[in-house]
């Protein structure tokens, strides 16, 4: 921290104003007033940090949850038994401007085990959330700009197997567009990423609200459940259900479309030709791409009427009364049809001998859910914190004798340089992000190790401590466990 010059307080005692150097914006914070970032303050002209240190309490029954937390009541400032509690980094400061060791570097005994956690709250300018959206429905095509508040925060990625996926952030955003947008795209991230509901649109696509753990809302309506798997492999998994109760079923996908008595699972169970045509692009036997447009309809498609999917029927092999189901790879939509004398599909009501289907693939169809992780780049002046040679952590981190977590939830490495790692902010306590306006985002990241192999990377030792040395200040959080969990 660098104080202003004490002469310019007329009274000659503590400066009006002192510098924060906790970030790069360097905020001058008045006497009773907070930063820019409402994490630092000026509190009788000393320099004070207004979240507490968070610990995590780990006393739970074996495959209780990690999550929601709460706090402990009445703690008494004691930290008894090192190896039931995990200092993290939230609330604990950074290492800016990067030539400081981190905040806390922490000793304790751990199954007899000397380790230390080294823990700091990175300030991240190169992160971004990976945002996993369970739903069938079609959101935007791929590379579209995915925007909040109408400013470009991101892209849409690849679709996979019942999901669609948005990459948000990045250095880019935050730092190589307009003031607003680096702006918005910090505030999108940081919301995401602490848990709350952010509204986003999709450039020629949906509106979708995004909350990590809860499930999405597309245009206004809450998803219910994501397929239980493409047209094809629904005509696979239930096929022997529909033998003999139905002549051929047609299991509407925007990727690919199954045909039952086409398809080899229809082959092998000598389900009749029907003679049955379907607009699209034919894959393989019983398989067809391209049936509609994506959109918000039957199985992720633009199509409300599945008739409109289905040619002619071939006179010769196709027969008056031929029973047709039609159902979407969620059970949402379904439909029963009989063909007239014109062999022409006339709708009928489903009969209850197929309800249990329709129903057993909705039953197979988890709950869709938004999924949000977190990813940032652990630069070298973040690493150095932790130590003087920074590529020593790298290694120590690519070599397994270094854990990676952040706020305490485990944290995945990516392969190849750096320590680039990603994490499920549902398995965080809530409240572990914050930011700095340059814009970017501040981050908990903590490295646990044994004691002799950070000394052996060339750590700082001055700076290690005693978990027992934590400050009153410091929060205690326990896992909630649910009455089942404890069972």
């Amino acid at each position: 921290m660098q104080r202003d010059d004490p002469s310019a307080n007329p009274d000659g005692g503590a400066p009006d104003k002192i510098r924060c150097d906790a970030c790069p914006v360097m905020c001058y914070i008045k006497r009773g007033a907070s930063g820019a970032c409402d994490r630092y303050a000026n509190h009788d002209g000393e320099l004070v940090r207004l979240d507490p240190h968070v610990v995590l309490e780990r006393t739970v029954s074996q495959g209780g949850r990690v999550v929601p937390f709460q706090k402990v009541a009445d703690w008494d400032g004691s930290l008894v038994g090192s190896d039931t509690v995990f200092v993290t980094a939230i609330g604990a400061g950074t290492t800016y401007p990067d030539y400081k060791p981190a905040p806390f570097i922490v000793s304790s005994e751990i199954d007899g085990v000397d380790m230390v956690t080294v823990v700091t709250e990175g300030i991240f300018s190169y992160c971004g959330v990976k945002v996993k959206i369970d739903t069938d429905r079609h959101l935007g095509a791929e590379a579209a700009t995915v925007r909040a508040a109408g400013e470009a925060v991101g892209h849409v990625m690849t679709s996979e197997y019942g999901s669609q996926m948005l990459s948000l952030g990045g250095v880019h955003h935050l730092t190589g567009g307009s003031k607003a947008e680096g702006r918005v795209t910090c505030d999108t991230l940081m919301d995401l990423s602490n848990g709350k509901a952010v509204e986003l649109t999709i450039d020629g696509g949906a509106s979708v609200v995004v909350q990590a753990g809860k499930a999405p809302i597309v245009n206004g309506v809450a998803e219910e459940r994501m397929r239980v798997g493409c047209g094809s492999a629904t005509i696979g998994m239930f096929a022997k259900q529909w033998l003999r109760k139905v002549d051929d079923v047609v299991v509407v996908d925007d990727h690919i479309t199954g045909v039952l008595s086409e398809h080899q699972a229809g082959k092998l169970l000598d389900v009749r030709d029907t003679g049955i045509k379907i607009k699209g692009r034919r894959s393989t036997p019983g398989r067809y791409f391209q049936v509609a447009h994506p959109g918000t309809g039957w199985g992720g498609t633009d199509i409300t009427d599945p008739l409109s999917i289905l040619g002619p029927f071939d006179a010769k092999r196709a027969w008056p009364g031929l029973r047709l189901l039609m159902v979407s790879t969620t059970g949402e939509h379904f439909a029963y049809f009989e063909l007239d004398e014109a062999l022409t599909p006339v709708p009928r009501p489903l009969p209850e001998v197929l309800t249990l289907s329709v129903e057993r693939i909705r039953e197979n169809c988890e709950p869709a859910l938004c999924t949000v992780l977190f990813m940032g780049g652990a630069g070298g002046s973040l690493r150095s914190g932790v130590t003087d040679n920074p590529v020593r952590l790298t290694r120590s981190v690519k070599d397994a004798l270094t854990k990676v977590t952040s706020g305490g939830a485990p944290a995945y490495v990516w392969p190849g340089g750096g320590i680039t790692f990603m994490v499920d902010v549902t398995q965080m306590p809530q409240g572990a992000f914050g930011y700095v306006p340059t814009p970017a985002l501040v981050a908990p990241i903590e490295f646990t190790l044994r004691l002799s192999d950070y000394a052996a990377l060339g750590g700082h030792m001055d700076h290690v401590r005693p978990l027992s040395s934590l400050s009153a200040k410091t929060e205690v959080l326990r896992p909630e466990v649910d009455d089942k969990d404890r069972a």
